[in-house]
């Protein structure tokens, strides 16, 4: 009897996120202008978290693994939230797609997402790392009896 592989679809997507951002921190390389940033016209504050780079572009995988070819726009509506306009009612916002577009660059440059004219989707490189973390999790899953 074989082991079994997991996919993105049978390990919770948090835990999945965690792990592979652990994966990609040896991969891709956080820019210095990152730590200036919000991540978009929504957010007040900086990403508090030192590692947030790492877990965007985890994001951006499972996202990518989740929904196939997927654009920058597409991106950015899903990170968006609603911006606080004091007074008056909130409305939502978009994302900011810098942080989207360089992260989807680097990616494409270590061969793990590809570019074609629907959007971007992972290599089979790609599809692989992503399936490597999760069967990681899913045997830890086991051994911990759950």
């Amino acid at each position: 009897m074989g082991i079994e592989m997991a996919t993105a679809y049978d390990v919770q997507g948090e835990k999945l996120v965690e792990a592979l951002a652990k994966e990609l921190e040896g991969i891709i390389e956080m820019p210095d202008w990152a730590r200036f940033v919000k991540t978009g016209a929504h957010k007040e504050r900086l990403p508090q978290q030192d590692n947030w780079w790492y877990l965007r572009a985890a994001s951006i995988m499972r996202r990518l693994y989740l929904d196939g070819p997927v654009g920058v726009a597409r991106l950015r509506t899903y990170y968006g939230g609603r911006k606080n306009r004091g007074v008056k009612p909130e409305k939502r916002k978009d994302a900011g797609g810098k942080i989207i577009r360089t992260i989807l660059q680097q990616l494409e440059e270590k061969g793990l997402v590809k570019k074609d004219k629907r959007g971007r989707s992972l290599t089979p490189k790609g599809v692989s790392l992503v399936d490597r973390v999760a069967t990681k999790l899913s045997m830890g899953d086991k051994k911990d009896g759950k």
